[in-house]
């Protein structure tokens, strides 16, 4: 990984916006989520039956595609020729995309997430330490992102069972409206490449802390905790994750070059989160060097799931550069739901 990058935030206090909300009419639900289904894929049908299923979403929201199965990556042709019928295909009220696969994880230089989100633009790509376009989402209360951005935040279902899948699914739904008392638990590891975030964990301790219980945690492992709700890192191998409990709409990533190779990372995959019980992870699919912008900023986040967002807005709106990374877990789970 590269050589830090500074990290520009909205001036002022980036949490300081963020407030619990009344109801709002805008809020993501089911029925404006989008699914796109690969009808080649097997395993793809069938998360988007149950996913359709638990979640009450919409018959007409489903969005099919066609392509081979099996591969990593998607050509830039390849793609154009999916996107155009997804676009065909989506109807006015989706605001967001939910894919129902781990590969392809892969879109030319893009991760499939933003390729969806934005469609295929180059201008999210980096060839080498260098910067890439912004997303117009980031840190942002905007409603409505596909009416008033023109772009859809996009997730994955990401499982290799139906059975981690339906797990997954479940969890996010048992999330809703739990108001989970977990911990947050930010680590300061010996990766000095790789735990670029430590100096944002004092804000988040101080701007949070009275909603939160947070931890900094001055080690390469957390063992044995059974009340995680956030885990965020610096580490190419995160050790021990099994070992603890994770929380209904718990969070987790590791900030690491390849963490979004979901099926054949030469890292830890950051499907292992999932796999482990979290709900929700975020990796790069492609070398991003160690600019913190390329990856979540867990205040940020934090404070956007906090005021009543959904998983898929918290965490888009958690990364300034996203073209790079792909966000996985369930996406409509609303651990933080306002009580009305």
């Amino acid at each position: 990984m590269g050589t830090t990058a500074c990290y520009p935030l909205r001036s002022g206090n980036p949490f300081a916006a963020v407030m619990p909300r009344q109801e709002d009419p805008n809020q993501l639900t089911a029925a404006r989520l989008g699914i796109i289904v690969n009808r080649r894929d097997r395993l793809s049908r069938e998360i988007a039956e149950y996913y359709q299923q638990r979640r009450n979403i919409p018959p007409e929201n489903l969005i099919w595609v066609e392509f081979d199965p099996g591969h990593t990556t998607l050509s830039v042709e390849a793609f154009e020729a999916i996107y155009a019928a997804v676009q065909v295909q989506t109807p006015d009220r989706v605001q967001a995309y939910a894919l129902t696969w781990a590969q392809p994880y892969r879109v030319g230089c893009m991760s499939i997430t933003a390729a969806f989100a934005f469609g295929f633009d180059e201008a999210f790509c980096a060839q080498g330490c260098k910067t890439t376009a912004v997303s117009p989402y980031f840190n942002s209360d905007r409603p409505n992102p596909a009416d008033h951005l023109n772009f859809y935040p996009t997730m994955t279902l990401a499982a290799t069972s139906l059975e981690d899948a339906r797990a997954l699914i479940d969890r996010g739904i048992a999330a809703d409206g739990s108001r989970p008392t977990g911990t947050a638990y930010l680590m300061n590891t010996s990766d000095p490449a790789r735990n670029v975030r430590s100096p944002f964990y004092p804000a988040i301790q101080a701007q949070l802390g009275s909603g939160f219980e947070i931890q900094v945690v001055n080690d390469d492992q957390l063992l044995g905790r059974r009340d995680v709700m956030f885990y965020f890192t610096g580490l190419a191998q995160v050790p021990a994750i099994d070992s603890n409990q994770y929380r209904p709409g718990a969070v987790a990533d590791h900030l690491t070059s390849l963490g979004g190779q979901l099926i054949d990372s030469p890292q830890m995959s950051s499907l292992r989160w999932l796999e482990a019980g979290a709900t929700g992870s975020y990796g790069t699919v492609v070398e991003p060097c160690n600019f913190p912008q390329k990856f979540p900023h867990p205040g940020v986040l934090m404070a956007h799931y906090q005021s009543g967002d959904t998983l898929i807005e918290a965490y888009w709106k958690s990364v300034l550069m996203p073209g790079q990374g792909i966000f996985i877990g369930e996406p409509l789970a609303r651990p933080f739901a306002p009580r009305y």
